[in-house]
């Protein structure tokens, strides 16, 4: 960057009118101004930047709105592929992403990666230094594409793959989010009555004499130890927050919970689905953009979420190695359906291998959504009949001494 370069804030509108905003690094403001109709940004406001200033200011609150999300890639990916194809530079494409991108991290990432880019090195070498932020699937596909020379197919592969997988993962928050939401709701409901309505029937029931059901009994006492229950229930909950985010990735503890997770009741059923669709659509991808199977084993089975599968997939890998099918380990495997390993099997012998396996991503994302749908209208009567339970249950064994008040004030 030259010396005399300054940084400019500006306010536009894209083509199809969207008001963007951002920075951009000019000789001048007329520079900057021409620089922006390069990109086709109607200029509103271009201002030289100071930071620390004024709307320029920055707030940030520790790593909040850093993440970069499914959806940001996929915007990205799309975008990337379609200036691709049209021609323009992979530094001129890379340069207008880091600048329009609402992302600030996302743009951050970009800048260094077209920095990469300008000195020499390829896309995927570019966003393979920044892992964490582009996932093995999505460098090693354009790495294929750059390799093949169909870059923009490759990204556009990237943008479809990642769009189905950030819908998949809003179709499994909808089906989770109302009974957690109603389970946390019922447990503060639980402990307000502990703290607040127990104790003001307890000095009742002690003006009354004689001895208290036992239910009632029990609630007595739960409240009168609310005061320590509550901070060990707290500290135990942070603790163990705390612990999970620590181990949640190691292989021993996702070896326990990832098995146990497709044993709960319902759901484990839905997540063994989710895990189906996500290695059957992810191998297809790296398998149609010519990606050497070996290495597709080994990123679809990291990205299916899920150390059974992972675990699963070693043994295919292996299987491969030695000259084997794809398919005759996976029928080894409790987790995968028969209907799944015969469709692959089919695939492998017909030499249409990711065909098959997009027409098994397509069958358990329909599945998944219909299984969403049952469970959405499945567990509302549910959950209410629980909190009714547990709140009606605890009303009954308050109002439990009150049917014998005669005897107690005898």
């Amino acid at each position: 960057m030259s010396t005399l370069t300054k940084a400019y804030a500006y306010k536009g509108r894209a083509i199809g009118g969207k008001l963007v905003k951002g920075k951009i690094d000019a000789a001048s403001q007329s520079a900057a101004t021409a620089r922006l109709r390069s990109m086709n940004i109607s200029p509103i406001d271009v201002a030289e930047f100071v930071p620390g200033t004024g709307l320029n200011t920055e707030i940030t609150f520790g790593s909040l709105g850093k993440q970069v999300g499914l959806s940001d890639l996929a915007v990205m990916s799309r975008q990337m592929s379609t200036m691709a194809a049209s021609g323009l530079s992979l530094l001129r494409t890379l340069s207008i992403l880091s600048e329009q991108t609402e992302n600030k991290e996302l743009a951050k990432v970009l800048g260094d990666v077209r920095e990469k880019v300008e000195h020499g090195s390829s896309l995927s070498a570019a966003m393979k230094a920044h892992i964490g932020t582009f996932p093995p699937l999505m460098v090693n596909l354009i790495k294929a594409g750059e390799t093949g020379g169909f870059l923009d197919e490759a990204l556009l592969s990237v943008a479809k793959n990642y769009e189905k997988e950030a819908q998949l993962r809003a179709t499994v928050k909808s089906a989770l989010t109302y009974p957690v939401a109603v389970l946390i709701m019922a447990f503060l409901a639980v402990i307000g009555m502990l703290i607040f309505i127990v104790p003001t029937f307890k000095n009742m029931f002690e003006g009354l004499g004689g001895e208290l059901p036992i239910p009632t009994q029990i609630l007595v006492v739960l409240s009168e130890n609310m005061i320590w229950i509550g901070p060990a229930l707290l500290v135990i909950g942070i603790a163990s927050t705390l612990w999970w985010r620590a181990n949640r990735y190691k292989d021993e503890v996702r070896a326990v919970a990832d098995r146990l997770k497709l044993k709960i009741p319902v759901f484990g059923d839905l997540l063994k689905k989710v895990a189906i669709a996500r290695f059957t659509r992810n191998f297809a991808t790296m398998m149609k953009a010519g990606v050497p199977i070996l290495q597709s084993l080994a990123i679809v089975g990291e990205t299916s979420g899920n150390w059974v599968i992972e675990d699963a997939l070693r043994k295919v890998q292996e299987s491969v190695k030695s000259g084997k099918s794809v398919a005759g380990p996976l029928s080894q495997e409790k987790v995968f359906p028969a209907m799944v390993v015969q469709m692959i099997a089919v695939g492998e012998d017909s030499g249409s291998l990711e065909i098959m396996l997009e027409k098994v991503a397509d069958f358990y994302d329909n599945e998944v959504k219909s299984t969403t749908e049952q469970l959405t209208a499945l567990i509302e009567p549910i959950m209410i009949g629980v909190i009714g339970a547990v709140i009606g249950g605890m009303i009954v064994a308050l109002y439990l001494p009150i049917f014998n008040i005669f005897q107690l004030v005898k």
